[in-house]
């Protein structure tokens, strides 16, 4: 629907729907917990759309060659949103209105309405329809982009997305680099209650540290990939399969490692950060390689691959729950820090042999299959 129809009213309609059940949510878990699962339900289906939406109105609002930090940029508010999530959260858990933690609900409610209000107002699926655009802008972006790939909206090549090695091949390493942040992004402050002892207020705090560190490595990630590519010295193939070797693996060292720190909090941290290093590496890859292959279906090839790798974000919690319930220590965490380290190889070698760098034959298909 990206793809054919644009990605703005779809991302804005998924950030308001997902706010205003975010506002629902504490008067849901007040009914029945039931509730408060179908609310979150209906919020997962609407933050589904929001990847492919975004990822559609890239491919028409990005120079090619710059793409990869555009989207590095891009993926910076994810984190950004995590630490202030993070820092907001427990600071209101422990000292917000209305008992606490329901006020973390309302005020990032209240905040994505508004945002979406903005959203509505300043914003276009491209620069064909934006009405307030210069003459002079649009004729830089027919320059840059093209005609044909600023404006069209072919049928999707169904049965050749989906029988593409490089796209599976995608698929694979996006669940891989998606298996160590979803470890991270919803199950850190539970390790760092359970095995470092902190309170809320601490946990925020020291949970949100590693996401800083993304603030700044992921861009410089994205602008190395980007310099490599324009120079000439590498192909965009073998930057994309580099970066993503590099960050898998480099990721998975650190995990191995986060099992033998101990108890040391500050050391903890620490190897928490060189895990996002590496994750901020393989961004350049899972996050754009959508575009290398196929910009006009940029928004389905993501729907396909970021859909199967959010299959992380269910497996990585189970994973934590089996492998921590009956001893929520260190020994069980080191578990886990292990089957995460090995998924990031497999994914980073699966990616090497398989994938690809380069424009797909079908990428400008325009049959209906």
């Amino acid at each position: 629907m990206a793809d054919r129809f644009g990605g703005k009213w779809l991302y804005g309609g998924c950030v308001l729907l997902s706010s205003v059940i975010t506002l629902l949510s504490p008067a849901a878990a007040a009914i029945h917990i039931d509730v408060l699962i179908a609310l979150r339900v209906l919020s997962g289906l609407g933050e589904g759309v929001m990847m492919p939406a975004v990822q559609a109105m890239i491919a028409r609002w990005s120079p090619p060659k710059y793409r990869s930090i555009v989207v590095s940029i891009i993926t910076d508010g994810v984190d950004a949103g995590l630490i202030v999530g993070m820092l907001l959260t427990g600071f209101l858990c422990d000292y917000g209105f209305a008992g606490g933690w329901p006020s973390a609900f309302y005020v990032c409610g209240v905040l994505g309405c508004v945002w979406s209000a903005a959203w509505f107002l300043l914003c276009y699926s491209s620069p064909y329809t934006h009405p307030r655009i210069s003459t002079t802008e649009r004729k830089y972006w027919q320059t840059t982009i093209g005609t044909t790939d600023l404006v069209a909206h072919p049928s999707t090549p169904w049965r050749k997305t989906f029988t593409s090695a490089p796209v599976w091949a995608l698929t694979i390493a996006f669940f891989a680099a998606l298996w160590g942040f979803y470890t991270f992004a919803s199950c850190l402050p539970l390790y760092m209650d359970d095995v470092l002892g902190v309170d809320m207020t601490v946990n925020g705090a020291f949970s949100a540290v590693p996401f800083v560190v993304t603030l700044v490595t992921i861009p410089v990630a994205g602008l190395s990939a980007d310099l490599l590519r324009s120079s000439g010295k590498l192909s965009s193939d073998v930057v994309r399969k580099v970066f993503c070797f590099a960050g898998l693996t480099l990721a998975s060292c650190f995990f191995v490692l986060m099992g033998h720190v101990g108890c040391n909090r500050a050391l903890t941290v620490a190897t928490v950060c060189g895990v996002m290093v590496g994750f901020s590496l393989a961004y350049p890859t899972v996050s754009v390689n959508q575009h290398d292959l196929a910009p006009l279906h940029a928004g389905m090839i993501v729907g396909l691959t970021y859909g199967v790798a959010s299959l992380a974000a269910i497996t990585a919690p189970i994973a934590v729950s089996t492998l921590t319930y009956q001893q929520s220590t260190r020994s069980g965490w080191q578990n886990m820090f292990y089957l995460t380290a090995a998924i990031h190889v497999a994914g980073a070698v699966v990616f090497v042999v398989f994938g690809s760098g380069e424009r797909q034959t079908w990428a400008d298909d325009t049959g209906l299959e």
